[in-house]
């Protein structure tokens, strides 16, 4: 057991390796969450569904995922055998995913037109369970990797070096490389994208084992009594009476509604391809960013180490806010066509500024959420002695999703609304003041909203750093009270 002692409180520490292990859990599913931002491509172009019917069925099964969080955080808790509390999930749910995909994009459009939409439904509601099994854990096990309010916004910074590389590696690998050798969203390079997603996912999945694998174990659960009798009913008690989970899920998820729009497929082809005329761009931009992007992840992270979490993630947020209102001023004055990396001027640079700050400042609060999820979860523990970690991640998640679930209905309702009712806008399309009005409130002016009010709710949130120090201090007392009761 890794330990130290901080202020006279001894706290279960990783190893550093552990911790960066670990973060690829999350790296694993957002592969499969990126190359499916790209399936309404596929199920419009080859499946023969139609843009609203594509953009409802995705709602319904991010709608289907939350419906799903509870039910695998309950069991979640529940677990406890010889191969831990949290992989077994980890293993199984990255099996499914892999198995889904392949299935969904080899076997859907050759089926009977009749039968294809049922198809698709049935097979995509499966891969969300597959989804909704991994990406539980890397909530939950927050708990368990290490209780150091010093130590845990660590994860936060291989979570953002790992997802920076990722959204921007993967742009990158579509739009300038997949885009230019298949010429546009096809059967080949689906096979492409997804056979490396796939590959890689299993070997991140497998690291993240190896990671979690010395702390999945009895004596890290709470406080290490017997695994806590829970029924499924308990779920609203828990949220009703938790009011920083309440504070935090509706932070958060308005937060994630808007970058969910942001980095759609559709908004970045209508964004790059048609308001700025560049699809390649996108690719470029991601690569330009990514060094201040990380930069400022790192120093997130330090901050929140320094003065806690919530300081840092409020102060990011107000940043980007003022960001996006700056590119929303910015793109209703000038003409998009005048951001080129060719012919570089004061509009390119500008654009480059305003959005490195965007995209930078505004991930921090995502980065950060999950071990604040932890903060939350020892939180309860410390208020009820019940550890309920799968519980508290998955309520999260389940809301989030709820939420998230609107993007795709709300881009596909929006391109309807100004004639894109059979197709979505692609990279051959023409710029119209439709397109760029509904652009700018898509990729801009919901962000911008959202910010907003995320940064008004955390600025009413408990768990500040001297909370945190309060809470891991009770819950060793009463850790070393059980464990003085039990020997006498």
């Amino acid at each position: 057991m890794v330990t130290a002692t901080v202020n006279n409180q001894q706290y279960n520490r990783a190893k550093l390796w552990e911790i960066g292990f670990f973060a690829l859990n999350n790296t694993a599913t957002n592969l499969y969450m990126f190359i499916l931002a790209f399936v309404s491509y596929y199920a419009a172009g080859f499946a023969g569904i139609a843009v609203v019917v594509v953009s409802t069925i995705l709602m319904s099964m991010r709608i289907w995922d939350g419906v799903t969080d509870p039910i695998i955080g309950f069991l979640v808790d529940k677990t406890e055998g010889k191969f831990g509390k949290f992989r077994p999930f980890m293993v199984i749910g990255n099996i499914i995913l892999a198995a889904t995909i392949l299935v969904l994009y080899n076997v859907t459009h050759i089926l009977p037109e009749s039968f294809r939409l049922l198809f698709f439904i049935l097979i995509y509601a499966i891969h969300i369970i597959g989804y909704t099994c991994q990406t539980s854990v890397t909530k939950a096990a927050q708990t368990v990797l290490t209780n150091d309010p010093k130590q845990r916004p660590l994860f936060a910074v291989f979570d953002g070096i790992y997802n920076t590389l990722l959204f921007t590696g993967g742009q990158v690998y579509v739009a300038s490389y997949l885009i230019k050798k298949h010429g546009n969203f096809n059967l080949n390079l689906f096979t492409e994208l997804n056979t490396l997603a796939l590959i890689l996912s299993g070997v991140f999945t497998v690291i993240a084992v190896i990671g979690i694998s010395s702390k999945d174990k009895k004596e890290y659960f709470g406080l290490a009594e017997e695994t806590v009798k829970t029924k499924f009913r308990d779920f609203w008690p828990l949220l009703r009476g938790n009011k920083p989970l309440l504070k935090l899920i509706f932070a958060v998820t308005v937060d994630k509604l808007a970058f969910s729009l942001l980095r759609h497929s559709v908004v970045m082809v209508m964004l790059f391809a048609i308001l700025i005329g560049d699809y390649a761009l996108s690719g470029t931009v991601s690569m330009i960013t990514i060094v201040p992007t990380l930069l400022i992840t790192f120093w997130a992270v330090a901050k929140a180490r320094k003065t806690g979490m919530k300081k840092a993630f409020l102060f990011s947020t107000w940043i980007a806010l003022g960001a996006f209102v700056t590119l929303i001023a910015m793109f209703s004055l000038i003409d998009g066509s005048s951001i080129s990396m060719s012919n570089i001027g004061i509009t390119t640079i500008l654009f480059l500024v305003l959005y490195t700050m965007a995209m930078g400042f505004g991930g921090v609060p995502s980065t950060l959420v999950n071990p604040m999820i932890a903060d939350v979860s020892d939180y309860e523990t410390n208020k009820s002695g019940r550890y309920v970690p799968g519980m508290i991640g998955t309520l999260f998640s389940f809301i989030d999703k709820l939420i998230t679930s609107l993007a795709p209905a709300i881009v596909g309702f929006a391109v309807a609304l100004i004639g894109f009712k059979d197709a979505f806008p692609t990279v051959t399309d023409t710029l119209t003041p439709e397109l760029k009005l509904v652009t700018i409130i898509l990729a801009f002016a919901v962000p911008a909203v959202a910010l907003l009010v995320s940064g008004l709710t955390m600025s009413r949130y408990e768990l500040d750093d001297k909370k945190m120090e309060e809470i891991q201090e009770s819950i060793a007392a009463k850790k070393s009270k059980n464990s003085i009761e039990k020997i006498a």
